[in-house]
């Protein structure tokens, strides 16, 4: 009989499905991994059930034993009040879940999905949900309670939740280590920065402080989501421009951000590409973008005693280096020192060594995260 030392990891983003076969030791190089791109959203996609056998297909082809798979997990963006913790998947928690879809239309749907996918071609197998919003389950009253009638939260539950927990979870971990400190004694700010974007402040590995709200339309400038915007600008299109409540939804997760500043994509490299054309609005599209990530984190920095690092992560923290060093310089008056925008392939310090606050870069790996909470959850 096969040893099951083995889960099968299941992150559907915003703009792509990761899948990847995790060991249960604590290993961090993948067995096997497959990358499908869904574009800048996924909710346009319109046969996902295929992307998810077309990924775990690839999977197999790499020569995985699927009698050792302990479990499936599956990156869940919203988890609302009722999922705090890894949640063993079943009808019911798939129907709880889809009561959330409308609070993260461009995340939770395509993981239901994927979900319902997985449970479908692999029937005997256990999976398990993994909740973005549970790492913000540490926030206090002042961080999560908006400036609203008070009914709105104790009779409708409208509060920050807070998103990206996963990757901002692991970034602590990997940056106590790149530090060689103790997680209890870093004061960190975490940019998420990708097709979503969130900037949280961390203090001793507790949440305190996150960019994003009751839903990941809250923040800094994203892919194709807008972020923040003056609510009164919604009122206005709504009451004197005619605009339905449905096509306001759309336009802003599907038609704003980076792709409705610019008009080219919704994409950081197309943008760029355009930008180094001679496009002006691609290139204000990115110095908005830079302008709004530096706010944002200069915004999170004042919820910590200190800051002592500020963590780059997410496909632009990761791969895009002119723009963090665009941001960073943004932050000089934050006594932040300016880092050179060399491409980095690995962990590591972005700052000079010795310079406080430091600067790094650090991969987004929700995959370990999301194996290590399977593993504990079905032993």
């Amino acid at each position: 009989m096969a040893v099951l030392s083995h889960v099968l990891v299941l992150n559907a983003g915003s703009s792509s499905l990761k899948a990847s076969i995790i060991k249960t030791d604590g290993s961090r190089d993948p067995v096997a991994a497959a990358h499908v791109g869904w574009g800048s959203d996924a909710t346009r996609v319109a046969d996902r059930r295929r992307t998810v056998a077309a990924a775990l297909d690839e999977l197999w082809q790499q020569g995985v034993d699927r009698s050792r798979l302990v479990g499936s997990g599956h990156r869940v963006v919203h988890g609302g009040e009722r999922f705090r913790e890894p949640t063993l998947v079943d009808e019911s928690t798939l129907e709880s879940l889809g009561g959330l879809e409308k609070l993260a239309p461009l995340h939770n749907v395509v993981a239901l999905d994927t979900l319902r996918a997985v449970r479908e071609l692999l029937p005997d197998l256990p999976a398990v949900a993994v909740f973005d919003t549970a790492f913000h389950a540490t926030l206090s009253p002042e961080s999560y309670i908006y400036p609203l009638p008070w009914s709105w939260y104790e009779d409708w539950g409208i509060r920050r939740f807070g998103f990206h927990g996963l990757s901002v979870e692991w970034s602590v971990r990997r940056t106590a280590e790149l530090l060689e400190r103790d997680v209890a004694d870093l004061d960190l700010v975490v940019a998420h920065l990708g097709s979503g974007c969130s900037v949280t402040a961390v203090h001793a590995g507790r949440s305190v402080s996150t960019s994003m709200g009751l839903t990941p339309l809250e923040g800094v400038v994203m892919g194709t989501r807008s972020g923040s915007v003056d609510p009164g600008i919604l009122i206005h299109v709504l009451t004197e421009r005619g605009m339905s409540v449905a096509d306001l939804a759309d336009t802003l997760e599907h038609l704003s951000g980076l792709l409705g500043m610019s008009g080219v994509s919704g994409d950081v490299r197309e943008v760029q590409r355009a930008a180094d054309d001679g496009s002006a609005r691609a290139r204000l599209a990115l110095d908005i973008f830079v302008r709004r990530a530096a706010a944002g984190i200069a915004v999170a920095a004042v919820a910590l005693p200190r800051v002592d690092a500020f963590v780059f992560t997410g496909g632009i923290g990761e791969n895009a280096a002119d723009i963090r060093s665009q941001i960073v310089a943004r932050l000089a008056p934050l006594g932040v020192q300016p880092i050179e925008p060399v491409e980095m392939g690995s962990d590591g310090l972005l700052s000079t060594p010795g310079s406080t606050p430091a600067a790094l870069r650090v991969e987004a790996r929700e995959d370990l995260v999301i194996a290590a909470s399977v593993t504990r959850l079905l032993g």
